[in-house]
Parts: C-alpha cells; structure tokens; sequence
C-alpha cells in the first residue's frame, strides 16, 4: 500500500471546528495517508494540538482519542460569550440568549458584547477555554515526534501574522489563536527577538489558517485545507445578522484566498518556464468542506458548542472526508483537486 504524505491547513471558527473533528477522525482511520505538518488558527489550532500529541505518544488510535476529548471539553462549556465577567453585567443572559437569538437580528448577548468589553471586570475575568489549553500534553505538542505544527495568532499592535512552531507553542499561544477580541481579553506572549511582551488576538484575521509554513521544501507538495468558512454564498445577506455573518466570513477567509492567489501565480510562472519548479514549489491544494452546511448555520454557534450541535458537526466532517478520498485520494501526491485558475478567472 503506497504510503500518501500530506499537509493539512486547518481553519479556525469555534465551534463548527467540530467537523474538522469529523474530517480529522476519517483521515487517521486511512493508514495510507500520512500526516506530515498541520497549520491551524484558532479551533484549527486546538485541532491541530490534539492530532500532534496524540500521533507523537500513541500514534493514531491516541489522536483520536484526543480529539475525542477535546470536543467532548468543548461541549460542557457552553456559550464561550458567557464568561463570569459577562454575568456580571447582564446575569440573565443565558436565558434570553436562547429565547431569543431566533427572534430578533441580535441577541442580548451580541447587544452586550458591543457594550461591554472582557476587560470590564478586570481580575474577576476568566478565559473559559484556558482549562482545555492546559491540559493538552505539551512535552508531545511541542516534542519532535509526530507532524509539524505551526500555530497563528494576530499581533495586536502590529497588525501583522505570528506564526508559532511547534518547540514555541505554548497554553497561551493556543488561547492567543483562538482570542476573539471582543470574547476574551488579548493574550500576552513574549517576542524573543526583542523580549518585549505583545498582546495577540485571533489567528483568523491575520491567517486562517496560514499556508506558507507549508512550502517548506522537505515538507511534502499537497496541502489539504479543511474549511469551515464558505468561500462562495450564493444568496446576498439582506437582514442584520445575516450581513455581519457575511461580513465575518470574508474577513477570515481573505487571508486565505490571497494565499490561493499566490500559489497560482507561482503556478502560472512554472507553467510558463519563467520560473523553474526548483526555484519555487509547485503546490498542489485540495479542499475537505461542506459549504451547504456551514450556509445553514449561523456564527452565533460556532460560540455555543451545544454537544448535541458538535457531535452532528463530526458526522458531516467524517462523512465529507468520505467523500473526499473517494473523489480526490488517487490525485494525492501527484495532482491538485482543486483548480486555482477557474476559482480566479
């Protein structure tokens, strides 16, 4: 059985980062497919956490049973927008949320978080996800055994990607991936070129997720991107929450396409002969989505990771994968699945 090595960019987008659950779970079960380096923002990033550690101390059966634990930690901490110091201000929040986040544009929740800053509370706020950050088992996650990881997060005063390798990731470089602004307080991680502390927020502004740590020449040629933010929507958003859904989508996901754009062009260039295919690498992409899905779900619940609404998520990631390698695994290693020059023509 010929042996398939590959990369995987992994997408941040809270808790519809449940499918790449589901797709991650379906590609360890393929002993043909290897898993050479993975780069992840946010969700992506704890996604990418719990394969690496779970292949470098126990091989696959071990990272899926660290996914399976994470997204099961995930699960029981319901709405991440109801931190202790959102309580504080609006205690009834958890019941209008639900009563109402079908009923009108914006919930009390949202209304608030417009209002209201994580900082608010000072001392008394407390980062929901910062528990499972530190329970992952960082002598494997930053260890040499298993894929390489590379985690990124935004430089708030910058403005500019930081991308984390894996000998540098920390429990703060997880949570500083996946820090949503106006959801948690920026998380500070010092920079060892200049030992100054700097504030990071999400990766997904910057890179969601970053694809050049990929190019590296010892690393293998295919990246497969799993998705959970819909590049193409058919239908224009015409009320409220459907707009700044919109609006969410393109944000993070322009990061991507300019990285779709210049393995294009670089593409273009080898094709041509203006470039030779030793000056630059010749990537080959591939995409794992269910964008039919992700159209009927709302980015109120990728912060509501309901165990009911992940589990349905893993199935639709398994079963996405399944298609995936039932369409694309002869391609793998020795052409793209997907074509760049239709997506930008």
């Amino acid at each position: 059985m010929a042996v398939r090595r590959i990369n995987l960019a992994l997408q941040g987008g809270g808790a519809h980062g449940a499918f790449t659950w589901g797709v991650l779970d379906r590609l360890l079960c393929d002993e043909s497919i290897e898993i050479a380096a993975i780069s992840g923002t946010s969700a992506g990033a704890l996604n990418g956490a719990a394969v690496k550690a779970g292949l470098a101390r126990g091989g696959r059966a071990a990272a899926r049973e660290n996914l399976d634990w994470l997204w099961e930690q995930v699960g029981a901490v319901g709405d991440v927008r109801l931190g202790d110091w959102f309580r504080a201000f609006l205690p009834l929040a958890g019941i209008w949320s639900g009563v109402t986040d079908r009923l009108a544009p914006f919930s009390p929740v949202d209304v608030a978080a417009r209002v209201f800053s994580p900082y608010d509370l000072g001392p008394f706020y407390a980062n929901p996800l910062a528990r499972i950050a530190r329970a992952f088992e960082f002598e494997h996650v930053c260890g040499p055994a298993g894929p390489e990881l590379f985690v990124a997060a935004t430089n708030v005063r910058t403005g500019k990607i930081r991308v984390f390798p894996s000998h540098q990731i920390t429990p703060e470089v997880i949570l500083a991936s996946a820090c949503l602004p106006t959801v948690f307080q920026a998380v500070e991680i010092e920079d060892p070129a200049t030992g100054r502390m700097e504030a990071y927020w999400d990766g997904g502004y910057t890179g969601n997720p970053a694809l050049f740590p990929l190019f590296a020449r010892h690393l293998p040629r295919d990246i497969v991107v799993v998705s959970i933010n819909p590049l193409v929507r058919d239908a224009v958003p015409r009320i409220a929450v459907e707009i700044e859904d919109r609006i969410n989508e393109i944000s993070f996901n322009a990061s991507l396409l300019a990285e779709f754009r210049a393995i294009n062009f670089v593409k273009r260039l080898i094709r041509s002969g203006a470039m030779s295919a030793e000056a630059m690498k010749d990537v080959l992409v591939h995409i794992v989505a269910d964008d039919d899905l992700m159209d009927h779900l709302s980015a109120a619940s990728k912060l509501t990771p309901a165990p009911g609404l992940l589990f349905a998520l893993k199935e639709a990631g398994i079963a996405a994968a399944d298609r995936f390698l039932g369409e694309h695994s002869e391609k793998l290693n020795r052409e793209a699945s997907v074509d760049l020059p239709r997506m930008f023509g």
